[in-house]
């Protein structure tokens, strides 16, 4: 997978500062190791406790080859191991990317085609994947099993540092000339090519060409002035010769970053990796850092194109504009930890600055699609403008964003603001992930890359600590850092971006201008070769590929008995309610499922937006300023989503609701369930302003996310008419919603609108249609369920008897407690159905769905194996851009990308 920035974000799990660091058998173990003590090839460095985060940390380097190794012991089963070599390419042929797809199709000591995907069904893994950044690429995985980690391990080790690159790989995974029809000589001559394909499906989406185009011009000089991912015209530039020579210089133990974190033995990852791969390199000196980028000495614009948005709000409003200023080098950590806490001051919900003064004023639907702090460049960027604009507003906007600027130094923020955002990091630091070491890897990724101190990043309580003394010092901190970084800094770009009518055809025209000059080139005898080549290829991918060689998990391996998480089921109010007792670090976690069955079908359609306004229109005596700041504050978020879950016995039937969900720090859980009684007893629907500004940036992100999920539209939109599930799915989730979240952006008058959110509320905040789950530390779980039933008593008003709009499923049994309310669709016949939506993107997005059974069938065994299957057995297929997979709705579900 091809990504343009890495962005620094981690869900971080630690303690509360008056709890003592807790010892756990593998931080124990890593704090026995000693600096300068030698294990398989390595030397410690450093060894550090990060009671933050309950971990351990651990860096050494490879003697004879110079590769870093950083290893964070901590009491987690699921394991991850990642490698990541500095991939700095200087042209647009997309080298790193094509490479990356290329070394999975085989190594040394794996050679079968398509090892990942073979391993699927040989592993337990949690996570296997690779990912090419702007400046590295990275090979993650994870497991919870100690025998498939070695397993995975070796596999992941080979195919990185051993792989066969071979040319006929080239051909399918980065480019080719082929016969349209591979088994016609006289079809004309194409491209194709996996990752070619890839990346005219990326530049299809008017976000990332923007982004990149940004990327390209802020940093002109060097890696970040090219298409690490590839531009689609240049990738045929690039040879086969040449892929391996960037092999050769970047995928180099001297050149790489190893990373493994969990409960595993850190002894037996060294020897490992020293034993099947380190062992067998000399150290070299990579040419692959990257300079500072020369700054300028005067701000500079310049304008891009792109294609018209056939969903946009406002088909009149279609420009981007954009100020990006070049900041500090991100290996200086608290640098970068202020600037990133100055980003979220400036620009983050409705009290921010940028807030107030570019999206509620209307001039635009959404700040532009890159906004905010990046730390993904060895030197960071802010970036801050609006998208959905009128080219006439242009330079209104340039004039209000310097305004903005000024008014920050003059103003400062308020303490509050500041206290909101400081406690929004101690949640993070607190909050639980069951990917927490992938996330581990993806925030140090950048940093390291770079040669800045991984572990001084984990540290956030001591940047905490300093940012708080910096403020104490000089109030005025922060201002003084606005003053140098935006008003006086001269590398400053304004981008500008408007759609083009001639876009898609200028684009065609490029390519088919490309590819002539290619076929003219060719004589008779290349043709020949060409085609016999396409054949060849035709030919290997067709063939069952003998995967004996692979290494394969045995029952032995795995424990026959899954851990069971004990649940007390109570009530509150006569509303069922989950106890759950969990080790949460000093976090309550609540969630209400709340039932749709009364609500009258006429309404179903606007579920989602009352779900996405709900939490934002105050609620209360709070105005949503107000709601925004308390909840801020005293939560770690509270949000209100569409839910359809399908019956496991019956694939006609459904649950149908929303959930709400929230979190907060044990000392603030009587003030986040009064935020809750505020918005079930007085939530505010009277601010059409507001109502608006919502509405825009709710059709603005759902207009840019359709060549981004393409193949989720189209397999949601084809599972509508197989299944009442599926009708329901398309209603809130599908191209339907995306039409008419388009149609309400359009209305001149949203009363209407307005008037129906409180019909909406009366239907689905009633807890006589819902039921709750709270997990807490045991100590505070009693707490926890005297505010929950606080809570019921205060929104009791609420409560109204209706009569559900369908069904209720007749075998329910009366009283059952907290068991689902399903509903059945007496008069639902699936049926056959093909629907085609005309799009301006040069790549189609194409599902085919099948109902079959429900979850609990004993057939439903053998479509999950056929899914599996074709994963595995076709995987040329897979990496076209097919994927498929069973729901448990019955629905399989193939899309082609």
């Amino acid at each position: 997978k091809w990504r343009l920035g890495w962005h620094n974000t981690l869900c971080f799990q630690g303690q509360n500062p008056s709890w003592r660091f807790r010892s756990t058998p593998a931080t124990e173990r890593a704090l026995q190791y000693q600096a300068g003590q030698k294990i398989h090839g390595f030397t410690v460095k450093e060894v550090v406790a990060v009671p933050d985060l309950f971990l351990t940390a651990v860096k050494l380097t490879h003697d004879n080859t110079g590769a870093q190794y950083l290893h964070a012991a901590r009491d987690d089963k699921n394991n991850l191991f990642s490698v990541q070599l500095r991939t700095t390419p200087m042209d647009n042929t997309g080298v790193p990317h094509i490479l990356e797809h290329t070394v999975l199709c085989g190594s040394e000591k794996y050679p079968c085609r398509d090892p990942f995907f073979k391993m699927l069904n040989r592993s337990l893994s949690t996570f296997m994947n690779a990912f090419t950044a702007s400046d590295f690429t990275m090979y993650p995985f994870s497991t919870q099993n100690g025998k498939d980690f070695q397993n995975l391990l070796s596999v992941y080790l080979d195919a990185v540092f051993f792989p066969c690159l071979r040319e006929l790989d080239f051909w399918q995974e980065g480019w080719r000339l082929e016969n349209e029809n591979p088994t016609d000589p006289t079809s004309p001559l194409v491209f194709k090519g996996v990752v070619f394909n890839e990346m005219k499906g990326a530049f299809s989406d008017n976000e990332r060409v923007y982004a990149q185009h940004l990327q390209n011009k802020l940093y002109p000089n060097h890696t970040y002035g090219v298409v690490s991912g590839g531009e689609p015209l240049a990738i045929p530039d690039l040879s086969w010769e040449q892929l391996k020579h960037f092999h050769a210089t970047h995928y180099h133990p001297s050149n790489a970053r190893f990373f493994t974190y969990g409960d595993l033995p850190l002894e037996q990852h060294l020897k490992q990796i020293q034993e099947e791969a380190l062992s067998k390199f000399e150290r070299t000196e990579p040419d692959t850092a990257v300079p500072n980028q020369p700054h300028w000495d005067r701000p500079r614009e310049d304008h891009v194109t792109c294609s018209p948005d056939a969903m946009a709000p406002d088909a009149a409003k279609q420009n981007t504009l954009c100020m990006s200023y070049l900041l500090g080098d991100i290996t200086d950590t608290f640098e970068g930890f202020t600037l990133s806490l100055l980003s979220s001051l400036m620009i983050s919900g409705p009290n921010s600055p940028f807030y107030k003064t570019l999206i509620e004023p209307k001039i635009g639907t959404d700040f532009s699609s890159v906004v905010g702090y990046d730390g993904s460049t060895k030197e960071a960027s802010f970036s801050i403008g609006l998208q959905g604009m009128a080219e006439e507003d242009t330079e209104k906007v340039k004039q209000i964003i310097v305004q903005t600027i000024d008014e920050i130094i003059a103003n400062g923020f308020e303490e509050e603001r500041i206290e909101a955002l400081l406690h929004k990091i101690e949640i993070q630091m607190k909050h639980q992930s069951t990917s927490f070491g992938l996330s581990l890897a993806s925030y140090i990724a950048s940093c390291w890359n770079h040669d800045g101190d991984p572990v001084q990043l984990l540290k956030i309580s001591d940047s905490v600590a300093q940012f708080r003394q910096a403020l104490k010092d000089n109030p005025r901190f922060l201002q003084e850092k606005v003053l140098h970084y935006f008003k006086d800094n001269t590398h400053r770009l304004t981008l500008s971006m408007s759609p083009d009518e001639a876009y898609l055809e200028k684009q065609v025209k490029a390519e088919e201008e490309k590819l002539q000059k290619k076929v003219q080139a060719l004589s008779e005898s290349d043709k020949k070769d060409i085609y016999e080549k396409g054949l060849e290829l035709l030919s290997v991918q067709s063939k069952i590929q003998d995967a004996s060689c692979l290494p394969a998990l045995k029952v032995s391996d795995i424990e026959p008995t899954i851990a069971v998480t004990p649940v007390e089921m109570g009530t509150a109010g006569g509303v069922p309610v989950q106890y759950c007792e969990q080790p949460t670090n000093g976090m309550v976690y609540f969630r209400a499922m709340c039932s749709l069955n009364t609500l009258p079908e006429d309404l179903k359609l606007y579920v989602p937006l009352f779900c996405s306004v709900i939490t934002k229109m105050g609620c209360g005596g709070l105005d949503y300023r107000q709601q925004a700041q308390q909840m801020e504050l005293k939560t770690g978020g509270m949000s209100i989503s569409t839910s359809v879950n399908p019956d496991y016995s019956n694939v006609d039937m459904y649950e149908q609701g929303v959930l709400l969900s929230s979190s907060c720090l044990e000392r603030n859980l009587p003030d986040m369930f009064h935020l809750w009684s505020d918005i079930f007893n007085s939530p505010h629907f009277d601010d059409e302003e507001r109502l608006r500004v919502l509405v825009m940036m709710s059709a603005q992100e759902l207009a840019n996310g359709i060549s981004y999920s393409g193949h989720m539209y189209a397999m949601t939109r084809a599972a509508r008419s197989l299944t009442p599930t599926g009708e329901l799915q398309e209603t809130f989730g599908g191209m339907e919603q995306v039409k008419f979240m388009k149609r309400i952006a359009e209305m001149p008058d949203l009363t209407q609108v307005l008037r129906t959110l409180p019909r909406i509320k009366r239907h689905i905040l009633n807890p006589l249609n819902m039921r709750c789950a709270v997990n807490a530390t045991p100590q505070k779980m009693s707490d926890a369920a005297g505010q929950v039933d606080n809570f019921m008593s205060n929104v009791a008003s609420n409560k109204k008897d209706r009569k559900p709009v369908r069904p209720l499923d007749p075998l329910a049994a009366p009283g059952s407690g907290p068991s689902r309310k399903l509903i059945t669709e007496p008069n639902f016949k699936p049926c056959q159905m093909k629907t085609f939506f005309p799009m301006p993107f040069p790549i189609n997005f194409v599902s085919e769905c099948i109902r079959t059974v429900p979850f609990t069938h004993e057939d439903y065994a053998r479509p999950q194996l056929g899914a599996d299957s074709i994963r595995t057995i076709y995987p040329a297929g897979h990496r076209r851009g097919q994927a498929v997979r069973v729901l448990s709705r019955g629905l399989p579900r193939c899309p082609l990308q």
